[in-house]
Order: C-alpha cells, then sequence, then structure tokens
C-alpha cells in the first residue's frame, strides 16, 4: 500500500526535514535521507538498511519505484511542495529515502584482503572534499577509507551528493588520529604521509605490501602526530610556482602509484 503525504506541516516531513538539515538529528535518530535513484540503488547494493520511500510521481513513475525497490519497503507518494522541502539538489529526480546509518567504529573495520590498500584523511573539512576522496577511493577500489578527527558527518546530503553515492561503495570508518595510528601499527601497515617535511618523492617508495596513505588538508596539513608515527612521508614534485594540490587530486596520484605497483607486482 502506498500512502499519500501533501502537507510540510506533516510531522513525519517535518521530522525528515531535521535529518536533511541537522547532523544532530541524523546522530539521534541513526536515520538519514538519500536522494537521487543512483544514490539509493548505490546504498542498496552496499547493504544500507532502506526504511522508506518517497516519491513525487510526476517525476519518478511507478515503474521506476518498482524497479528499484523492493515491494516490502515502505513507500510514500508525496507532493510537490514536500518533495521540494526535502529536496537537495537543483536538479530534481523525484525521488528520496530514509536509511538507517552504518557503524563507523573503527573496531567494526573488516579488513578482507591480507594486503590493504587503505587510504586515510586527517580532519577533511568540506563536503566536496570529502566526497571527491571517497570518488577518488571508489576508482581505484581501495580497502577501507578512514576520517580521522572528522569534522561532519558522513551522511551529511553535501557529501553523499559530492560523492555522487560513493559513500556506499566505500567501506569506511572514523576515529581519532591516535585511535588510527594505533590502529595500522596492530595490524602492521606501512604509514606514508603526505607532507612536505622531511620527505622523499612519492614514486621512490614500495606500496606493494599493506599501506596507508595519509592526506591532511590544504591548509595546515597533517598532525604533528601522524608525522612522528609516519613509516615515511611522502611528497607529489611542484613544477609549478605553487607547492599543493587539491587533497582529492593528490590522493588520486599518490593512491594510483600504488595501485600501478600492485598491478605489476
Amino acid at each position: 500500500m502506498v500512502n499519500m503525504i501533501s502537507s510540510i506541516q506533516n510531522p513525519l516531513i517535518k521530522s525528515l526535514f531535521q535529518l536533511k538539515e541537522k547532523s544532530r538529528a541524523r546522530r539521534s535518530s541513526g536515520q538519514f535521507l538519500i536522494e537521487g535513484q543512483r544514490e539509493i540503488s548505490l546504498a542498496i547494493k552496499g547493504n544500507y538498511e532502506i526504511e522508506t520511500i518517497l516519491f513525487y510521481p510526476e517525476l519518478f513513475s511507478a515503474e521506476q519505484l518498482n524497479n528499484l525497490i523492493d515491494k516490502q519497503i515502505n513507500t510514500i507518494e508525496i507532493s510537490k511542495e514536500v518533495y521540494q522541502k526535502l529536496a537537495h539538489r537543483e536538479t530534481t529526480e523525484g525521488v528520496l529515502a530514509v536509511a538507517k546509518v552504518k557503524s563507523l567504529n573503527l573496531n567494526e573495520l573488516n579488513l578482507k584482503n591480507k594486503n590493504p590498500l587503505i587510504l586515510v584523511a586527517e580532519a577533511p573539512e568540506k563536503p566536496g572534499n570529502i566526497g571527491a576522496l571517497l570518488r577518488t577511493a571508489d576508482a581505484a577500489n581501495v580497502d577501507a577509507v578512514i576520517i580521522a578527527n572528522p569534522k561532519t558527518d558522513l551522511y551529511n546530503p553535501n557529501i553523499i551528493r559530492s560523492s555522487v553515492g560513493c559513500v556506499f561503495t566505500n567501506q569506511m570508518a572514523t576515529g581519532s588520529t591516535t585511535e588510527i595510528i594505533t590502529f595500522l601499527k596492530e595490524l602492521n601497515i606501512t604509514i606514508y604521509c603526505a607532507e612536505l617535511k622531511a620527505s622523499v618523492n612519492y614514486h621512490t617508495q614500495d606500496y606493494t605490501k599493506p599501506t596507508a596513505i595519509v592526506v591532511g588538508t590544504e591548509a595546515t596539513g597533517l598532525s604533528d602526530e601522524w608525522l612522528q608515527h609516519a613509516t615515511q612521508n611522502i611528497i607529489i614534485p611542484m613544477q609549478g610556482e605553487i607547492d599543493s594540490m587539491n587533497v582529492s587530486v593528490a590522493a588520486g596520484i599518490l593512491i594510483f602509484e600504488a595501485k600501478r605497483q600492485r598491478d605489476f607486482q
């Protein structure tokens, strides 16, 4: 049975609007909103539990709905006004989902690969950068993405949008810098820190063993704690006038060098 909600004053719609806008609401409820057919499909593929689907029939047909979801999922038809209240994008697709968050506890990270390649990002602030890092990680099929000292929750709509759903395709965890360093060392994972000081050219290193590539923010770089525990600091030689590049671009160069070495191992 498909229910219908046409008013933005409906209590459910009000609560879903809070999920869209407030990190606190997402944390307290353990739920978040997903917008878009591709993103919802990736969340389902990533074994996220979808609790409710909301759709605006003028933009998203019943046939599309049937192709997207299992009929057991609670489905609600919504009005244009309700959809515009909940939608985050200017370009609309007409479908949203309410999903349950997954635990991002570091201790629950399941590294099936005995020779893992891990991307670690310390304190990234901009959702666009986080999304781009997740897209890069997905493209390289890394074994995990770990966010140290996160500044925002990873189910922020801006991160979901900028990652084009790769927030659901990557195995992720969060933790403090101290916790993550301990975790990596316990697993004998080599720590390569992207850093200007005391560094060597990135292509001179061997990434064919268990490896973590650690990147910091463009503004402040990595904290001293990472630099104290790094196996080796690495640098991408700059040939222009500036001494740094976008963090996701740098991460892509480093990760794909590791993948290149592993492919020829």
